[in-house]
């Protein structure tokens, strides 16, 4: 009973073997041709795996055609889908390869990091939208080694005009995101770790996936959005064109002060601060009130978290030297009494009321 299929399965085996064989030898003369460059020796290990399986499955359908009956018409569909699986996952790994290949050489840690922002943003943008493209095609190629799926579709001609619309409808959403994940893609309105201000909320791009971009608030939370929102919504993108920033703070005191004084105060202090890139320095009086005088002090920093920092610090410093070199100049309420109130005299305190 077993055999008419001992030679089909001795010729399998030989298949395997010599797939196997042909990818070790093949992976071998790679690595050594490759012996000085340790990067793209990591590259081809990274690759190994699913090439094998493709190479095995190459094999497999290369030998069924001298394969005895009934092995070929039994195993042709099996091991078709298998192959075409195998080149999807080799397509995929390739994708991912070469994204790696591209940006390893952009450090997008840097603090000058805008060309590696760019670079990362596309290749995370292509690498999402083939891997959807080899896996739908994949899909299609793998039911279209199926005789009987194949009839199946053909049936269902007659309804593909209502089928379509549907489809469409129903896949209006991905759609729409997904083309929006290549405007991004090609015009870059946003890129990884850029720096914005999305619905009130401070953060940065950590990550833009096919459909949605997670923004990492600045207290860790992580606000999801549709890639579209990106493309129909005004948001701020603080490092748009470079990372450096003004930073500016408010601060009020009273018409006494003496302002030249207080802008030399800041010429002293940025110097001292290593968060300031050197670039801007000014203190202006920027309104008045009855009670007070408003200033603002305005400075640069390298990105927005020095600048952030660097806010902080200056607000701080500025009114420690008020506090202790002009109390006098900190803003206070003015109350002034006419003549006939000052004619009646004080007027009686806590102590006079209770008795």
């Amino acid at each position: 009973m077993l055999q008419p299929w001992i030679d089909p399965a001795l010729g399998l085996v030989a298949a395997l073997l010599i797939g196997w064989l042909v990818h070790a030898l093949v992976f071998r003369l790679l690595l050594s041709w490759q012996r000085a460059n340790p990067s793209v020796r990591e590259l081809l290990a990274l690759g190994k795996r699913p090439t094998l399986w493709l190479f095995l499955f190459l094999a497999l359908l290369l030998a069924l055609p001298g394969l005895p009956a009934p092995a070929p018409s039994v195993l042709q569909p099996l091991v078709g889908v298998l192959t075409v699986a195998a080149v999807a996952w080799t397509l995929i790994a390739a994708v991912h390869l070469a994204e790696r290949w591209v940006t390893r050489r952009y450090d997008i840690s840097a603090s000058d990091n805008l060309v590696a922002r760019r670079v990362h943003t596309r290749m995370a943008v292509f690498r999402r939208i083939l891997i959807v493209i080899i896996a739908v095609l994949a899909i299609s190629a793998m039911l279209m080694t199926v005789p009987s799926v194949r009839a199946l579709g053909t049936s269902l001609l007659a309804s593909a005009g209502l089928i379509g619309l549907v489809g469409g409808l129903a896949a209006r959403p991905l759609l729409t995101n997904l083309i929006a994940g290549i405007q991004i893609a090609l015009t870059e309105p946003i890129r990884l770790d850029d720096v914005v201000v999305v619905d009130g909320e401070w953060g940065r791009i950590e990550e833009i996936a096919t459909t949605f971009v997670v923004v990492r608030i600045w207290d860790l939370r992580r606000l999801i959005l549709p890639i579209a929102y990106f493309i129909e919504t005004p948001f701020q993108n603080w490092t748009y064109r470079s990372a450096d920033l003004l930073g500016y703070i408010h601060i009020f005191a009273d018409y006494r002060l003496d302002v030249e004084e207080l802008r030399g105060v800041l010429s002293e202090l940025l110097p001292k601060s290593p968060l300031w890139d050197g670039q801007v320095c000014n203190l202006q009086v920027v309104g008045s009130s009855p009670q007070s005088l408003e200033l603002r002090a305005l400075f640069s920093a390298a990105d927005s978290g020095k600048r952030w920092d660097l806010s902080v610090w200056v607000r701080e410093q500025l009114l420690s030297y008020l506090q202790k070199h002009h109390p006098d100049a900190l803003p206070r309420t003015r109350v002034e009494f006419g003549p006939g109130l000052a004619a009646e005299g004080p007027r009686p305190g806590v102590a006079d009321l209770v008795s």
